[in-house]
């Protein structure tokens, strides 16, 4: 009887999904037709794989039949949220000047907030002109055509630290990331991604392999928010820095913390079970559930069931991976 009504949700969610499919690709609404740049990101299809970052290769967005009805309800959770219109605002309010010894630059402070809902979790980030322009000249490389008419503020022999310099960058900085985001190729490539994340990544895991754990969670709890906002195509894209925070909480002697974020992270691994983080991971939830009191049994059989899959190779821990990361 038991099996029965497991079978029975399982069939209800399906057919909600189909629905939900089924609405989701209905002809748009005039609002949407007048705004033509705004992203439905449930749409992670492209015309051109080959410049998606995003996209997992060994992603299948199909639910596996040996999910559990609680699997299966996260998942399709997930991917409900996914459909809804995603656009994020680019602010630069302030700059300093930062004076080394031989060196003198602007850094502009870039404010990254997430429209059409109260975001409270924005995302702050620092960047000087040299990084700019590194950026420009990178994404040059392969979207020469879609930057055509994008112009990039030149640089000036002198006056670079004047207050009128100074501002005409902020607003011309401000338009040019503006416009980069309204660009579905290029807000989704690597570049674009690792310009806005992976300076404060790589300071993270630099502080996780020196075992500075808490400079290490502190700033990966900051990043993390924002790279959600920009890889919402792939929830799998952020697994390696949740990952990270569970390694930090885990050696923090925050069990709790580290099982919490570890269940994020599981979840979005229940239809890539062939990623190289589910074993470790899974290896580790074990630990931190036997550790709480919660069940480890159903995390032990997945762990079986994977091993019965695939060849019996050396694997790495969470933590070994963790710190494997942004290694230059």
């Amino acid at each position: 009887m038991e099996q029965d009504s497991h079978c029975t949700a399982e069939r209800e969610l399906l057919e909600a999904v189909s629905r939900i499919t089924t609405s989701s690709t209905t002809s748009p609404s005039d609002e949407e037709e007048n705004e033509p740049k705004a992203e439905i990101s449930c749409q992670v299809r492209k015309e051109n794989p080959e410049k998606d970052y995003t996209q997992d290769s060994s992603a299948t967005l199909s639910p596996n039949s040996s999910m559990t009805t609680k699997e299966l309800q996260e998942y399709w959770r997930n991917e409900k949220r996914q459909c809804k219109q995603i656009k994020l605002l680019f602010e630069i309010p302030s700059t300093r000047i930062v004076e080394h010894h031989l060196s003198k630059y602007v850094m502009y402070k870039i404010i990254i907030l997430q429209t059409g809902s109260f975001d409270s979790n924005k995302s702050v980030i620092e960047r000087r002109y040299s990084d700019f322009e590194k950026l420009h000249r990178n994404l040059l490389e392969e979207f020469s055509e879609e930057l055509e008419d994008v112009t990039f503020p030149k640089k000036t022999l002198t006056g670079n630290f004047t207050e009128e310099i100074i501002n005409e960058r902020k607003l011309a900085f401000k338009d040019y990331l503006r416009l980069l985001y309204s660009m579905k190729y290029i807000r989704r490539s690597k570049k674009f991604i690792d310009f806005l994340t992976r300076p404060e990544l790589q300071e993270a895991y630099g502080c996780l392999r020196g075992g500075q754990y808490t400079k290490a969670l502190e700033i990966l709890l900051e990043v993390i928010g924002l790279q959600e906002r920009l890889t919402r195509g792939n929830p799998v894209a952020i697994v390696p820095t949740l990952c990270a925070i569970v390694v930090c909480h885990k050696d923090l002697e925050n069990p709790a913390s580290a099982f919490e974020y570890g269940e994020k992270a599981l979840s979005r691994l229940c239809v890539h079970t062939s990623h190289r983080y589910y074993m470790p991971l899974l290896e580790t939830m074990i630990t931190l559930a036997y550790e709480l009191g919660k069940d480890f049994l159903s995390l032990q059989e997945k762990l079986e069931e994977w091993k019965t899959k695939k060849d019996p190779i050396r694997v790495f821990t969470l933590k070994e991976l963790a710190v494997r990361e942004y290694v230059r």
